[in-house]
């Protein structure tokens, strides 16, 4: 597949570049970009800003108004920084190279600090190491490689380093595509290291219910209200209607794991807040759902279900009141296919051995900011990344591999290079 080996040369240098790779994930790691609530970003821009700029990227900060991101419950808070990396090679066209830079919360488990790089038993262990600051860091280093061997590029590397992908009411993705602030594909870092051709994803909706009663002495309770007892209609109903929306399945092709059966709609009771102490009746009680939701469902719809049953359900409750809530909203993704997958198929074939026939289509019903992006009116995105099944991403002890990271590295510069020839027929 190579013919030129300046550009084998290139690859060769990624691999040699352990030192800089391991230096740039310990420094990445260590900024706290956890969302909720998603007051790192600057910091973490502030970093980024003074890596890059000694590659001869140019530099645009974007925020993204507060009015659009800031949630009902008051989860969200910080500046929303989004940071446009460009380096400017004399390319006829861009390649937007897309990051998100929050991470999930640390969370409890860990048997290493979560905010630091661990290397140990074969692995780079930390919070975001392959969800998803890891890619940031193979994407650094083929810039790098490229540079160093001179190598032409095919494509200008714009990198989009985006906030509130991991929940919220207004990714920075989408702010950037709506503005019209970057132009050409996309290649988003938000998959797996697997011969994966992306189909989509569904759309995700998080919704709080907030049910309040009065508060009263549980021994004499004669004028409280028990928040949680007046959910109950409301939870019952809700897990009749999670039966029969999971009844409900979608077109698009499921993952190899589920083994010929399909990707079906979803309605998940995520978690429960209420009560303080046995002596007390629960004046507030909290309920958040989560809605997957296929790319076949409208949004109205999908809203207007979750509305009558939340209606329907607290109708005749002694409740004072009942407040619902979107606290956050991902699009889904239909069909991101384009020109430039074949491209990028060959390039994770050079990048991590994949065989051209191991290569299959599928979908998910986990969710993605993309769909934002489509609806904006970039339709083609390229999918690739750090994520593995087994390396605990959103869990204690996040990890990824350096073999992993080198491999993404010279994935993404093969696709970059101009000299770069797909064999015929991927």
């Amino acid at each position: 597949m190579l013919h030129n080996s300046r550009l084998n040369s290139a690859l060769e240098e990624i691999a040699d570049d352990i030192a800089q790779i391991t230096d740039d994930m310990q420094r990445m790691l260590a900024v706290d970009t956890c969302f909720p609530p998603g007051n790192g970003y600057a910091q973490f821009a502030d970093l980024m800003t003074q890596l890059l700029a000694p590659m001869n990227f140019s530099f645009q900060r974007v925020l993204v108004p507060e009015n659009l991101w800031k949630a009902p419950d008051g989860s969200a808070h910080g500046e929303r920084v989004n940071l446009l990396a460009t380096l400017d090679c004399g390319a006829a066209e861009n390649c937007n190279l897309y990051f998100h830079t929050d991470t999930v919360p640390a969370g409890d488990g860990w048997r290493f600090p979560p905010l630091a790089l661990t290397v140990a038993e074969g692995k780079l262990f930390g919070r975001g190491a392959a969800d998803m600051k890891g890619t940031i860091v193979a994407a650094m280093a083929a810039v790098r490689a490229a540079q160093a061997l001179n190598l032409p590029l095919r494509f200008n590397p714009v990198f989009l380093l985006c906030t509130d992908e991991e929940g919220g009411l207004y990714p920075g993705i989408r702010y950037l595509a709506e503005q019209q602030l970057f132009a050409g594909h996309l290649l988003s870092f938000n998959g797996g290291a697997v011969p994966r051709i992306w189909a989509g994803c569904f759309g995700s909706i998080d919704l709080k219910v907030i049910i309040t009663g009065r508060s009263a002495h549980s021994g004499d309770p004669l004028h409280g209200i028990n928040a949680i007892e007046a959910a109950l209609p409301l939870m019952n109903a809700l897990y009749q209607l999670k039966g029969e929306v999971e009844q409900r399945t979608s077109a698009m092709p499921a993952p190899p794991h589920y083994q010929d059966k399909p990707l079906t709609s979803l309605l998940t009771l995520a978690a429960a807040h209420g009560g303080s102490k046995g002596s007390t009746i629960p004046e507030r009680f909290e309920l958040l759902i989560n809605r997957r939701y296929a790319p076949e469902e409208a949004f109205d719809d999908v809203w207007q279900e979750l509305n009558h049953c939340i209606n329907h359900a607290m109708h005749h409750s002694p409740a004072l009141d009942v407040t619902v809530q979107m606290i956050g909203h991902l699009a889904p993704v239909a069909n991101p296919d384009g020109p430039h997958w074949p491209r990028w198929q060959a390039a994770l074939i050079q990048g991590f051995g994949f065989k051209a026939d191991e290569f299959k289509p599928w979908g998910s019903s986990t969710s993605s900011d993309m769909g934002w992006v489509q609806q904006a009116g970039i339709q083609e995105i390229l999918l690739g990344g750090l994520a593995r099944p087994d390396n605990r991403i959103h869990a204690a002890d996040e990890f990824t591999t350096m073999a992993d990271v080198i491999a993404l590295s010279q994935s993404i510069l093969a696709y970059l290079a101009d000299e770069f020839q797909p064999t015929q027929g991927i």
